[in-house]
């Protein structure tokens, strides 16, 4: 089995070079895009650039992934309103602020652009779009199972460590694991910025001067690494509760050791790998019938072998597709492991 960090540098090699892979799949075929809200930065991404250019691949369409460099959501509009010029077959993107975002999106829309969204915002707000289709993991509710395991626990009170604050979504994952233990959210929730020393510094004061806080939530990779050495430096490992959002080389080792009870997973292969999928069967067949894709979807074999392989499983609605969430603990972490930064 290969390791997890070795498996991040392949992710990132692939990374490296998606923007040539992704636009030679199908010259003459359907061509679609992704844009999403991630600056160059966040690595996570990585992930859902190996599904969409594998679902490419799969379903012989073409594929653009495009994202505001430095994660400015002005950026991110303008990138979905150039989507809309250049009449993509179809636009993928995720919601990270609906109001800035709903005059590009409902742009796409109004030219005729089937539109899914992806990861960040609620089933509402999609549908408000005017989206054929959301898939993502429901944020309140993927905090809110994370809260319910803590309070089995007996945890009754947290710190939520906020690094990307920008994304209103993010707090409702602060919100569900809040009320489940019954504490208040906002008291709770941290904006820690992205910055690892700062976040390991906050994280330090907030612990200083809250010495009775039973519980840590982690909102993924770039804030639960800073945590974790605070809480080492802090003397606390292993002694208070702590579980985070999505998964690293640095949240496995935790997972083994103890420290992290468990990471939340909200398969984010599948937020790239389905979208494309869902448009290129609708674009193919000539159908707007979601049940009919859905249908022939869940039929493909390449797709069940992929779900087969990395270990991944979609909740199908009616209408949308739930990623998440999932819970890897030590006893699950080893297939997720195996593929971490790259389909995982």
């Amino acid at each position: 089995m290969k390791s997890v960090k070795r498996k991040a540098l392949m992710g990132a090699f692939l990374a490296a070079t998606m923007a040539f892979a992704v636009t030679t799949v199908s010259a003459a075929g359907e061509k679609f895009v992704l844009v999403s809200h991630a600056p160059d930065s966040d690595s996570w991404w990585n992930t859902i650039k190996n599904a969409i250019k594998q679902a490419g691949d799969d379903f012989g369409v073409s594929v653009d992934y495009r994202n505001p460099p430095n994660g400015d959501l002005a950026d991110m509009a303008r990138l979905i309103e150039q989507a809309a010029a250049r009449n993509y077959d179809g636009v993928i993107a995720s919601i990270a602020d609906y109001s800035v975002l709903e005059k590009p999106m409902k742009q796409v829309v109004a030219k005729k652009i089937p539109l899914v969204t992806i990861n960040s915002g609620t089933l509402k707000q999609s549908e408000d779009l005017g989206a054929i289709m959301h898939v993502g993991q429901p944020e309140y509710d993927a905090g809110k199972g994370a809260g319910e395991k803590a309070k089995a626990a007996g945890v009754k009170s947290f710190l939520c460590v906020n690094h990307y604050a920008t994304n209103p979504a993010s707090f409702e994952r602060c919100r569900g694991f809040a009320d489940a233990i019954g504490a208040d959210f906002k008291q709770a929730t941290l904006d820690s910025g992205d910055d690892p020393t700062g976040i390991e510094s906050k994280v330090s004061a907030y612990l200083r001067q809250n010495p009775g806080t039973q519980a840590i939530l982690t909102l993924g990779p770039t804030s639960a690494s800073p945590t974790l050495k605070a809480v080492d430096k802090m003397g606390l490992k292993g002694k208070i509760w702590f579980a985070t959002f999505d998964l690293s080389e640095d949240i496995a080792k935790a997972i083994k050791d103890g420290t992290i009870k468990f990471a939340i997973d909200q398969q984010p292969y599948l937020q790239g790998y389905i979208p494309v999928a869902v448009l290129a069967i609708m674009k193919q067949d000539k159908t707007t019938d979601l049940a009919k894709v859905k249908e022939k979807l869940q039929a493909n074999a390449k797709f069940k072998a992929r779900l087969d392989e990395y270990g991944l499983l979609p909740v199908y609605g009616p209408r949308h597709i739930s990623s998440g969430p999932g819970f890897v603990t030590k006893e699950t972490l080893a297939k997720v492991e195996k593929y971490a930064g790259q389909y995982r």
